[in-house]
């Protein structure tokens, strides 16, 4: 059966979302090499430099790329892909504690699906890890695999605590080329800045997504509680007043900008999603302003 805040691998995504999705690929901030034949950049020098395929034109995008005999004939901006020889290597890392049940690791499979998928039809190589991390990662490659991906991850489950930085540690072990590894979690732990700086130590690019419920940040609570941890379970007898709930909103803002600013600062990717985002916007809006996927 499917619990809260799970999906069948099939609902996981929209149809229409996965349309617009094979329009766009992962960008990275430099050229990375890989093994086999695929739609990135790469370091080396090759055969590949063939042309491959079009994609709509998109602000930002290299205007020498654009095809001016597909403007002339069909009034379309098309910009060429043939820049690229290797594939990509994309490492998901997902957080599966217990302070990511329900809604959250709902939204971590989807964004995982969605840039997954985005990999998937460009030839790259996909992993999936969560953590707590219990053993090797599945691996995909091919379009044809996205189905299996969106089924692993409409079936993980939260629970436990968050070992961010044992994860990290095991997923340094794991052989392949350095790549991109996105991780998507919450960062609910004292670990997540030494679990992002070790990450740093493959060479790898990095991005994290900072996934977040509303009330994390604001909460909507007031009175008398006991608060119980979801990953511990330890109970807490708490008094929240107007005043404690504003001092509580100003460190949790002040927290996630520190956790913007190290990530930004050691050389990685920051998007903050919100599990009431919408997900196109976040994908085909934020994530490519912040040149994430192009």
């Amino acid at each position: 059966m499917t619990g809260p805040g799970e999906a069948k691998g099939g609902d996981l995504l929209d149809p229409g979302l996965l349309a617009r999705l094979e329009r766009v690929q992962l960008s990275t901030r430099r050229r990375l090499a890989g093994n086999l034949p695929g739609e990135h950049r790469s370091p080396r020098h090759g055969s590949s430099l063939d042309f491959a395929d079009f994609r709509d034109y998109y602000p930002g995008d290299d205007l020498r790329r654009l095809d001016l005999n597909a403007l002339a004939r069909l009034d379309r901006l098309l910009v060429k892909l043939f820049d690229a020889e290797d594939e990509l290597t994309l490492r998901l890392l997902i957080d599966t504690s217990g302070s990511m049940q329900g809604a959250k690791l709902h939204k971590a499979a989807q964004v995982g699906g969605a840039l997954g998928f985005t990999a998937l039809v460009r030839r790259d190589i996909v992993t999936v890890h969560s953590f707590p991390f219990n053993q090797p990662g599945p691996r995909f490659r091919g379009r044809n695999m996205s189905q299996p991906l969106f089924d692993v991850l409409a079936k993980l489950n939260a629970g436990g605590e968050t070992p961010l930085v044992a994860a990290a540690d095991q997923l340094l072990t794991q052989p392949g080329p350095p790549g991109l590894t996105i991780v998507i979690s919450d960062l609910l732990t004292p670990q997540w800045d030494s679990g992002i700086r070790r990450l740093k130590a493959r060479d790898s690019e990095l991005m994290v997504i900072h996934l977040l419920d509303p009330t994390d940040l604001d909460p909507n609570l007031e009175g008398d509680l006991e608060l119980v941890d979801n990953e511990t379970g330890a109970r807490l007898d708490v008094s929240l007043s107007a005043s404690v709930l504003g001092d509580y909103r100003d460190l949790a803002y002040r927290w996630q900008q520190d956790v913007e600013d190290r990530v930004r600062a050691s050389g990685g990717a920051y998007l903050l999603v919100k599990t009431t985002d919408d997900l196109e916007s976040v994908i085909l809006g934020r994530a490519r302003d912040r040149g994430l996927i192009r």
